[in-house]
């Protein structure tokens, strides 16, 4: 035999018997007392009655789905909280660009050539950027008088064949955003 491998060994006596017995008699004590935390901790052991164990495992998937779907509604909140949050503070910069369109609109009816002056290059190219966000310009001009869209300031009599009021004059530009009206048209009313 070469150095490198180890001798074989003798089978021994009872004594060897006795030693898987104890280790034998020592894991049965350990299955049991697993078995025993099982039960009280109310984790099915591997003795538990088949519907027992089937009973739990549709309580934590009931359990689970609950969870996914409470979960999901969340998300779900958080993502249209955030996008309101986004909405107010664009309602907000436009809001602020009211004005500013308003002033352009009063200094073009002091242009000499207001189509085609540089100022009405930048009106019409912020109110083309404005509108692609959303916002949309209210001037009712000839058409029926409506309190939901425009401010009557001041009226005239009806003429002949006028059913109902009319706008005959618009003082100053309302706006509308994402179809909700920011600020009502100020008009003139026939009728």
């Amino acid at each position: 035999m070469s150095a490198d491998q180890p001798e074989p060994q003798e089978p021994q006596d009872s004594g060897a018997n006795g030693a898987d017995e104890a280790v034998a008699a020592a894991e049965q004590i350990l299955n049991d007392a697993a078995a025993s935390l099982n039960a009280e901790a109310g984790q099915p052991t591997l003795n538990e009655d088949p519907a027992v164990v089937a009973s739990q495992r549709d309580e934590y998937l009931q359990s689970l789905q609950r969870l996914q779907a409470d979960f999901d509604n969340y998300r779900k909140r958080v993502q249209r909280d955030q996008e309101m949050a986004a909405d107010r503070a664009s309602e907000k910069v436009i809001e602020a660009m009211v004005p500013v369109l308003d002033t352009f609109e009063l200094a073009l009816t002091h242009e000499a050539d207001p189509d085609g002056s540089p100022l009405a290059r930048m009106h019409d190219q912020l109110l083309t950027a404005l509108e692609a966000q959303g916002l949309e310009r209210i001037a009712p001009l000839g058409e029926a008088f409506d309190p939901h869209h425009a401010e009557a300031v001041m009226t005239e009599p009806a003429e002949d064949g006028d059913e109902h009021p009319v706008v005959s004059q618009v003082l100053r530009a309302g706006y509308r955003w994402r179809g909700r009206v920011i600020r009502a048209a100020m008009v003139k009313v026939r009728g």
